[in-house]
């Protein structure tokens, strides 16, 4: 099988790198933290094409896919980059990309793909968990659109969006599959209230309550089940990606520690205990980045249950090198780790917080052993 990438592929991997380097250094990190992410930074990430290179040319897109988002997010793991790329691009554009209609993705796409327009994804309920097909917000058809109501709860970057897609029930029992719908709403529409605040991992998300706001069907209005499960999966694998990228900075991180840092006179590196540790890390990181191939490659499989089985056992096996390598940097780094101005401990909370996400280690081994999809 080959992993080579295209010269394209090659190019967008490292003119993101070279920019990230010269623009995300962690206190500059801080800096747009307090502001959310850098709006500069998002449009530069338009002209790089990283915003619409997932997309096909059809769509308004620059006729990438998978590899192109698996790229970025490695790349923005290791920045821990604050910028919406995961909400807009991953999450709202698969929505559109799996969910609209032809012309609505090429209006639409375009203009993710431009920077002019961020979208968020609300589809997570407060009684939802893991389960995204759990939807009590209720869409009704009247004077030839929808009208919805109802509450959505941790849509990421939800404050910063211009515009919002919201899973919301047409028909049918609250966890059914059947009778879901995706529907556009203009994020400062009468009705919409939001109440954005911080996570755990330095981010923005967004609590937010529609009452009576008119919105437009994205496709079939009671079809969206399937398309939200391969929105799922395709947020997972990304999530992956990301989670490889923080991990192979906390395993340099730990390792130029280890050679600067002396006890009884010579660096701790030299010790023999401590290089098995640090042996175990990369060990847990390379198992992490071929689950990681494998999820991306698995997000293009038409065979539903072979894609589900592929993406969780990539999930279950990145969550659990993802906690290794934490629970071990922390320990090597002793107590500079468990500070606000050090980098780790920051990785450590993002990748804790990727693994709970859709999801965790445990959860997709125990789906994957009792032979169920991600959803049964």
């Amino acid at each position: 099988m080959d992993f080579d990438l295209s010269n394209e592929q090659q190019q967008i991997a490292d003119n993101l790198a070279r920019l990230l380097k010269d623009k995300y250094g962690f206190e500059a990190r801080k800096g747009y933290q307090a502001q959310g992410f850098s709006a500069d930074l998002w449009r530069q990430y338009a002209e790089l094409g990283l915003l619409g290179a997932p997309f096909s040319e059809e769509d308004g897109g620059y006729g990438g896919g998978a590899v192109e988002v698996m790229l970025t997010q490695e790349a923005f793991g290791r920045a821990l980059a604050l910028e919406p790329y995961f909400a807009s691009v991953v999450l709202a554009g698969g929505a559109l990309r799996h969910g609209a209609t032809a012309a609505q993705r090429a209006e639409l796409i375009a203009e993710i793909a431009a920077g002019e327009t961020i979208f968020a994804l609300a589809h997570a309920e407060p009684q939802s968990g893991w389960n995204p097909h759990d939807v009590k917000t209720s869409a009704r058809a009247q004077d030839g659109g929808f009208v919805l109501d109802g509450e959505k709860g941790l849509v990421l970057n939800g404050d910063a969006a211009h515009k919002l897609i919201v899973l919301a029930r047409v028909s049918g029992e609250q966890r059914d599959a059947k009778g879901l719908g995706l529907f556009l709403v203009d994020a400062a529409a009468p009705g919409v209230t939001r109440r954005g605040y911080p996570t755990q991992d330095g981010r923005r998300a967004a609590e937010i309550t529609l009452s009576g706001v008119k919105a437009t069907a994205l496709g079939e209005p009671d079809e969206a089940g399937p398309a939200m499960t391969r929105v799922v999966e395709d947020a997972i694998a990304a999530l992956c990606a990301e989670a490889v990228g923080a991990m192979a900075e906390a395993v340099e991180m730990t390792n130029d520690y280890m050679k600067t840092r002396k006890q009884f006179g010579v660096a701790i590196g030299s010790f023999q205990a401590l290089q098995h540790r640090a042996a175990d890390m990369v060990v847990a990181l390379e198992q992490a980045r071929s689950m990681m191939y494998l999820a991306a490659m698995a997000t293009g499989e038409s065979d539903a249950a072979s894609r589900a089985r592929s993406i969780s056992a990539a999930k279950a096996q990145v969550g659990r090198s993802a906690k290794f390598i934490g629970q071990q940097a922390t320990q090597l780094a002793g107590g500079i780790a468990m500070t606000y101005e050090y980098k780790l401990g920051h990785l450590f909370k993002r990748l804790t917080m990727i693994d709970m996400s859709y999801g965790d280690a445990d959860h997709h081994l125990a789906k994957l052993s009792e032979g169920e999809s991600l959803f049964d």
